[in-house]
C-alpha cells in the first residue's frame, strides 16, 4: 500500500508540470490537459465498461442519462505510467490516457489495440441552446482502414457495414437513431447524448457530434472480443431484457384498420374456421372517432359504441371515408360493445393489441389536462393541421396522466399496447421547433430519447398495477435500453417493394446489435400503392409470400398493411391456391418452432442472448460472411436467407402483375446462398449436408425459403396447434442434426406473468456427442408451479431420406420418458 501511495504521489507530481494533471479516483482518474485546457474523467463502471467524460468547464456538468441505469461498481484498477501516458488496467481492458493531449487508447488483455481517439478529437464550439450557454460537441476516433462497424439503430441504407457513411441521428418514421456503433473486433461505443446528433465515417476519422451538449460523454464496452460479450455489457449498462409471453411468439394479424368490433372478431373467427393458427389481432386507430378526438383512449367512434345511425355520432365518421358507411348504417352489430370484443377475442384463445399514440386531439380530456400542466409540445404532428399535439414524456406528471387514461382499457383486459408514432411524427419542420421546451430542456437536447421515455412510462405504471400479465409494447421508434421496458420495435411504415424488403434485413440486424433483441417488420410492407393496393395482383402476392416467409424467423410475426389493402391470408385465395397455401404453411412452421423460439426468448433474458444474430456474432473470422446484408442466424442454429427478388412474376404497365412461368405453384428457380465457413450445414427441407465456406445455388419453389441448420444443432419442436398454449409440451420432437458436437437449452416457465424474475422457470440441457452418436439429457434445473414433471421426448437423428422437421415426426428414432433426471440416449 505504501509503495502504491508513493507511486501515485510521484505520478501526480510528474504529470502536474506544464499545466497538465492526473489524479487517481476510486473509479479511474481525473485529468486536465495543458493546451487547449480540457478537463475530464475516466470512470470504470465495471471491468468491461468505462465511461470517458471531457468538458471545458472547471467541474463536470450535471447530466441525466436516459438509458444508463447502472451505477459504477467497485473495480480493481492497476496504474502504470510511461512519460505523459497513464494506463488504467481492469480485468478486461486497458485505458491509456495521454495527459498532454487527452487522447485515449483502448487495448485488450493481449495488448491488441481495439480503438484510439483521434489526436485533438474532442471539440467544443460555443452556442446557445435556447437561452442557455451550451456547445456543439464532437468526439472523433481513428479506426483501422478495413474495420467493419455496425449498429446506429435501424437504418434504411440496405447495408450492414457503416463505414464511409454520414448519418443524421434524429428519429423519424422507419429510421431509429441510436448513437452507438460496434466493431467486428467485439467492442462498442455509446455516445451518451440523446439530442439531435450526427455520425460520420471518412477515411480520416469516425465521429459523433451533437448540436447541443455540455460535455463529450461516451462509454466504451468490451468483454471478450465477441458481440455476445459486448451486448451483455450493453444490457448490464442499460437494463436486462424483459421476458415476453409465449402467446406473443405466435402469429399476429393486423391491418389499417378494423372498423368495428364485428369486423375484427369476424376476421379472428375466420382464421379459426380455416384452422390457420393465430394468437393475436390488432385494433388500429380511429376507434376514438374524429381527428379532434385523436387518441382519446376511449371508444367514441359510433361503430364501437353502438350509436350507428345516430346523427349526433355519425358525424364522427368522415363522409366517404369507408365505402360501406351507408350499407352498415342500420346494421345491428353482433358484438355489441368494446368489452364484448375483448371478451370474444379471449374466448377464441387469442389476444388483443390496441393502438395508442404519443399525441392527443384538442377535444380530448388528456389534451386539456396536459395543456394546463404545460406538457404539450406545439409543433405540427399527425394528423396534420388537426390541432393535435404531442405530449411531453420527460414530464413525470404527464407520464402519470398518460397511464391514468390508459388504465381503463387495461382494466377491460387489453393484452398489448401499440405505441405508434413515438419518434414522434413531425411535419412542416422548422429549426425553431427544436427550441421548444420539455421538462428536461429543449426538444433539440433530448429528442431521440422521446420513445424510450414514452414506453418506459407505460411499463413502469403497469408493473405497479400487476405482475400477472407481462407487458407487450409495440413501438415505432426506440432508443438504447428499450429492451428493459417490455417493448419491441417494428421498422415503421415501409413501402411494399422488393428493394424495401431487402433493406429491412440489415435494418433489423443492426438494431439487434444495439442490444435490443425484439424487432419485426410489417410483413408484406405497409404501403401497397406500387401494386395498386391489390391483394390479387400476382406480383404483389409473390412479394408478400416471401416477406411473410421471412417473418417466420423474426422475433415477432405480424402481418400488416395500409388501407385500402386487405391482407388476411384468405384474401389471397383459398386452399389449393399457392399464395394462400404458402402463407398457411409458414404459419404452421412458426408454431412448430415455438419451443425453440421461446427458448431463445428465455436465453435473451437469462443469458443476454440475441434472437436475430448477424453473422458477425457467430462467424467473425469469415470476412465474406460478416459483410453479407441478406443472411443471418435465427438463434445459434438456423441460417436464414430470405428471398429478396421475384422469381416467378413481374410488374408490367400500370403496376399490374403477371406470372413469368406457366404455373407458379410448380415452378422452381435457384437462389444464391452463402454458407459460412468453419462448419457443415444441413438443408432443413432435405436433411442433406453441405460443406461451409462456399456459395451455392438452392432451388427455391415459392412455398419455401433457404434454411440451413448448423451441424451439431438440437431443435426442440412442438405439436401442431391452433394457438400457442393449446397443447402441453409433453411430447416434444428433439431433432438432432449430426456433423459436430452441440447443445441446446430448453427454457420453460408459466408462459406469462413475472414469476420468472423470482426464479420460477426451468431449463433442460441437451448435449450431442457426434463421435459416439450420443444425446445426453441433463438433470432439469429449476421449477415452477404446474411444471411438467413427466414427459416424453421423441428423438430423431436428421439424415437424408427421413422427413424434414417441418411437421411432427411420423416415426422418431427413439422415444424416452423424462422425469427430470439425466438420460443418455444412443442413436
Amino acid at each position: 500500500m505504501r509503495k502504491e501511495i508513493l507511486f501515485l504521489t510521484a505520478l501526480a507530481s510528474c504529470l502536474s508540470s506544464f499545466g497538465q494533471t492526473f489524479e487517481k479516483t476510486a473509479q479511474g482518474g481525473k485529468f486536465q490537459t495543458a493546451q487547449p485546457t480540457l478537463n475530464g474523467e475516466v470512470i470504470f463502471y465495471s471491468p468491461s465498461i468505462v465511461r470517458i467524460v471531457k468538458y471545458p468547464s472547471a467541474e463536470m456538468p450535471e447530466k441525466k442519462s436516459y438509458p444508463v441505469i447502472k451505477t459504477p461498481e467497485k473495480v480493481e484498477i492497476s496504474y502504470k505510467q510511461n512519460g505523459n501516458t497513464v494506463s488504467m488496467i481492469s480485468g478486461q481492458i486497458t485505458v491509456s490516457l495521454d495527459v498532454a493531449t487527452g487522447k485515449v487508447t483502448y487495448t485488450n488483455q493481449k495488448g491488441e489495440t481495439l480503438l484510439k481517439e483521434k489526436v485533438e478529437g474532442t471539440n467544443f464550439i460555443p452556442r446557445k441552446d435556447v437561452e442557455k450557454d451550451s456547445y456543439t460537441v464532437k468526439q472523433a476516433f481513428s479506426l483501422q482502414p478495413e474495420e467493419v462497424i455496425y449498429g446506429l439503430g435501424q437504418r434504411q441504407s440496405g447495408a450492414m457495414n457503416h463505414r464511409n457513411q454520414q448519418v443524421h441521428l434524429s428519429n423519424v418514421n422507419t429510421n431509429i437513431c441510436i448513437p452507438y456503433f460496434t466493431s467486428e473486433k467485439g467492442y462498442g461505443v455509446y455516445w451518451d447524448n440523446p439530442g439531435i446528433s450526427d455520425f460520420s465515417d471518412t477515411p480520416y476519422e469516425t465521429s459523433f457530434s451533437s448540436q447541443v451538449g455540455l460535455c463529450s460523454d461516451y462509454y466504451f464496452l468490451y468483454e471478450d472480443g465477441t458481440q455476445d460479450g459486448v451486448i451483455a455489457c450493453l444490457r448490464d449498462l442499460t437494463g436486462k431484457a424483459t421476458m415476453f409471453p409465449l402467446w406473443t411468439m405466435g402469429y399476429w394479424q393486423c391491418r389499417e384498420r378494423y372498423k368495428s368490433p364485428d369486423e375484427l372478431c369476424g376476421v379472428l373467427d375466420k382464421y379459426r374456421e380455416l384452422k390457420v393458427p393465430i394468437d393475436g389481432i390488432v385494433q388500429d386507430w380511429q376507434y376514438w372517432g374524429c381527428d379532434s378526438n385523436w387518441n382519446a383512449m376511449k371508444f367514441m367512434n359510433p361503430r364501437y359504441i353502438n350509436k350507428v345511425g345516430d346523427k349526433d355520432w355519425m358525424k364522427y365518421i368522415p363522409k366517404g371515408h369507408n365505402a360501406d358507411d351507408a350499407a352498415s348504417a342500420n346494421a345491428q352489430p353482433r358484438i355489441k360493445s368494446p368489452q364484448e370484443m375483448v371478451d370474444h377475442v379471449h374466448k377464441q384463445n387469442a389476444h388483443l393489441m390496441i393502438s395508442i399514440w404519443a399525441s392527443f386531439g384538442p377535444w380530448t380530456d388528456q389534451y386539456k389536462e396536459l395543456e394546463k400542466m404545460n406538457a404539450l409540445i406545439p409543433f405540427d404532428t399527425w394528423p396534420s393541421n388537426s390541432g393535435t399535439k404531442v405530449y411531453d414524456p420527460f414530464n413525470e406528471k404527464a407520464r402519470d396522466l398518460y397511464w391514468k387514461y390508459l388504465k381503463p382499457m387495461h382494466d377491460m383486459g387489453m393484452d398489448a399496447w401499440w405505441t405508434d408514432s413515438t419518434e414522434p411524427d413531425h411535419f412542416n419542420v422548422k429549426d425553431s421547433d427544436f427550441d421548444l421546451m420539455t421538462a428536461d430542456g429543449s426538444f433539440r437536447s433530448v429528442h431521440n430519447a422521446y420513445p424510450l421515455m414514452t414506453n418506459k412510462g407505460i411499463y413502469e405504471h403497469q408493473r405497479e398495477v400487476s405482475d400477472d400479465k407481462r407487458l407487450f409494447l409495440m413501438t415505432r421508434s426506440s432508443y438504447l435500453g428499450q429492451q428493459h421496458y417490455g417493448s419491441f420495435s417494428w421498422s415503421g411504415d415501409v413501402t411494399s417493394s422488393w428493394e424495401s424488403m431487402q433493406k429491412q434485413i440489415p435494418a433489423g440486424l443492426n438494431y439487434s446489435l444495439c442490444g435490443i433483441p425484439f424487432w419485426t417488420t410489417d410483413l408484406g410492407g405497409f404501403f401497397g400503392w406500387l401494386y395498386n393496393d391489390d391483394v390479387k395482383n400476382v406480383a404483389y402476392q409473390e412479394l408478400h409470400v416471401r416477406w411473410f416467409q421471412w417473418g417466420c424467423f423474426q422475433p415477432m410475426m405480424r402481418n400488416h398493411c395500409s388501407s385500402p389493402m386487405l391482407n388476411e391470408i384468405y384474401t389471397f385465395g383459398k386452399e389449393g391456391d399457392w399464395a394462400y397455401d404458402a402463407q398457411k404453411r409458414i404459419i404452421e412452421l412458426r408454431y412448430r418452432l415455438l419451443p425453440y423460439i421461446y427458448s431463445l426468448d428465455g436465453a435473451v433474458v437469462q443469458e443476454d442472448g440475441t434472437m436475430m444474430r448477424p453473422l458477425v456474432m457467430d462467424f467473425a473470422n469469415d470476412r465474406k460472411a460478416i459483410l453479407l446484408d441478406d443472411e443471418y442466424m435465427f438463434g445459434k442454429n438456423i441460417l436464414v436467407c430470405p428471398v429478396t427478388e421475384p422469381l416467378y412474376t413481374k410488374k408490367v404497365e400500370r403496376n399490374k402483375g403477371v406470372a413469368t412461368v406457366p404455373d407458379v405453384a410448380k415452378a422452381s428457380a435457384p437462389v444464391k446462398v452463402y454458407l459460412p465457413k468453419g462448419t457443415q450445414w444441413i438443408d432443413f427441407w432435405t436433411n442433406e449436408t453441405v460443406e461451409g465456406g462456399q456459395e451455392i445455388q438452392r432451388e427455391c419453389p415459392v412455398d419455401i425459403l433457404p434454411l440451413y441448420i448448423k451441424a451439431g444443432s438440437i431443435l426442440p419442436l412442438g405439436p401442431k396447434v391452433q394457438y400457442a398454449t393449446e397443447k402441453k409440451w409433453d411430447n416434444l420432437d428433439i431433432c438432432v442434426y449430426p456433423g459436430a458436437n452441440g447443445e441446446f437449452v430448453l427454457y420453460e416457465d408459466e408462459f406469462d406473468n413475472y414469476n420468472y424474475e423470482k426464479g420460477m422457470f426451468s431449463t433442460i440441457k441437451f448435449s450431442w456427442d457426434d463421435a459416439s452418436r450420443t444425446l445426453t439429457i441433463s438433470d432439469r434445473n429449476g421449477e415452477y408451479p404446474k411444471m411438467l414433471k413427466r414427459r416424453n421426448f421423441r428423438i430423431t437423428l436428421m439424415q437424408p431420406g427421413k422427413q424434414s422437421a417441418e411437421t411432427v415426426m411420423v416415426k422418431a428414432d427413439k422415444k424416452v420418458a423424462y422425469s427430470g433426471k439425466k438420460l443418455v440416449v444412443k442413436l
